[in-house]
């Protein structure tokens, strides 16, 4: 269990480093708190203090949900679209 959560920190540092080359300073900062999060699920498990897995849940649904979005935009799914 711990080197699934070592794999998605892992994960998240190496596109906060290719975002930290670009100009996307809002994705650096989502991705900051997304470790933070991640982190503190992390120590929730471990210690089993279930008010912070109960955030991390909802972090991770809410996470998924933006990623979601933003692959079906740039894929332009439905009626999503870049030019409009």
């Amino acid at each position: 269990m711990t080197s699934s959560y070592f794999t998605i920190v892992v994960s998240v540092l190496e596109r906060q480093i290719f975002d930290f080359l670009g100009y996307q300073w809002a994705p650096i900062l989502a991705n900051f708190v997304h470790i933070i999060i991640v982190i503190l699920g992390l120590f929730g498990t471990i210690q089993y203090r279930p008010r912070y897995i109960t955030g991390y849940a909802v972090w991770l649904v809410l996470w998924v949900t933006w990623n979601v979005f933003v692959i079906c935009f740039y894929l332009e799914a439905g009626d999503l679209s870049k030019g409009s």
